[in-house]
């Protein structure tokens, strides 16, 4: 992928935004540090970077896709109470053994929990 100011720009304001934001809470935080960056813009460059996997695209928190860049497996917690969304390691959670069918091969889960998180749950 070649050098992009902008992506650059997208890419450490998703890092230091780490909360998992949409595409228009991302804008909002990147077109505060550069008002020449236009939605399409990052648009494109959140789905190239997802594509390259720089980044991770995740559909399935609500109505739109958030985006993540940590991109090491890993599951989400979201509050039901005010809705954010937490990093859970793989090795925190407790599910039981699962046995996978003859013939399949699990390349990869994506695991959405959902409940209360501590500041709620006060």
């Amino acid at each position: 992928m070649n050098y992009s100011r902008q992506r650059e720009l997208i890419l450490e304001t998703l890092k230091e935004y780490a909360i998992h934001p949409n595409a228009e809470e991302l804008y909002t935080q990147v077109h505060e540090k550069d008002k020449n960056i236009s939605k399409g813009t990052l648009y494109r460059n959140l789905n190239r970077l997802a594509e390259e996997g720089i980044i991770k695209k995740i559909d399935g928190l609500d109505t739109t896709s958030h985006f993540d860049h940590n991109i090491h497996e890993h599951y989400h917690f979201i509050c039901t109470k005010c809705g954010r969304i937490y990093d859970i390691e793989k090795g925190e959670t407790k599910f039981p053994k699962i046995d996978v069918q003859k013939g399949f091969q699990v390349t990869s889960s994506d695991i959405i929990l959902k409940g209360l998180c501590q500041n709620c749950n006060k």
